[in-house]
């Protein structure tokens, strides 16, 4: 398998991770997101999106938008499991996975922070110390309210059971502390996060271990 990455996307680390959850080899493809390598006609093709991740098995087949390639994955490859196979389970798991996917990931993408410099002239205080922190303390308020609601996580989002939750969790705390968020009323996700980074498939995969890492 081939995985197009880029070092600092947390979707990326969100395809890392399950890779190495499952210990299936694959070659990394660097894909600078700076240098615009996302955006050339060869990688447009590969996927019309423009966007990383993009994972192409081992028949050829390219794969994208990472929570659906967590579940092909684990569909592909049960062992070891990321998604549970209890109904309120599942429901439970992508519901953690889809707040930090759908609710915080995409108010503070790299591209939603250049257009607002870009069409709407804020200077970088305003984007990186204002829009930033507000989105992520919004969502993080939700996600921790959500876990401490439904009393389902343990050593991790669902009980002892690293999953899919888990995966997407992990990456949206370290981009939250590349930006500086205050962290600390969120005990119950960071805790999850602390848990997680002492995981092989967590540390190893992380940014700053990757071949890209500038």
């Amino acid at each position: 398998m081939k995985l197009y990455t880029f070092f600092r996307s947390s979707t990326s680390y969100r395809l890392r991770i399950a890779l190495a959850w499952k210990k299936l080899p694959y070659e990394p493809v660097y894909t600078s997101l700076p240098g615009m390598k996302h955006k050339e006609p060869a990688y447009l093709k590969l996927n019309p999106q423009g966007l990383v991740p993009a994972l192409v098995s081992d028949e050829g087949k390219v794969y994208t938008q990472s929570m659906a390639m967590i579940e092909w994955l684990d569909a592909r490859y049960p062992q070891p499991p990321l998604m549970p196979r209890e109904p309120e389970e599942q429901w439970y798991v992508r519901a953690v996975s889809q707040i930090i996917g759908c609710e915080i990931h995409p108010l503070n993408n790299v591209r939603v922070l250049k257009y607002l410099k870009s069409a709407y002239g804020l200077d970088e205080a305003k984007v990186n110390g204002d829009w930033y922190p507000h989105w992520i303390a919004e969502g993080f308020a939700g996600l921790e309210g959500f876990l401490q609601t439904e009393k389902r996580a343990g050593a991790y989002c669902l009980g002892d059971q690293v999953t899919m939750a888990d995966v997407c969790l992990v990456p949206q705390v370290f981009n939250a502390q590349r930006f500086g968020c205050d962290l600390k009323p969120y005990p119950a996700a960071m805790a999850i996060f602390e848990r997680c980074m002492k995981l092989a498939a967590f540390s190893e995969t992380q940014p700053s271990k990757q071949g890209d890492a500038v």
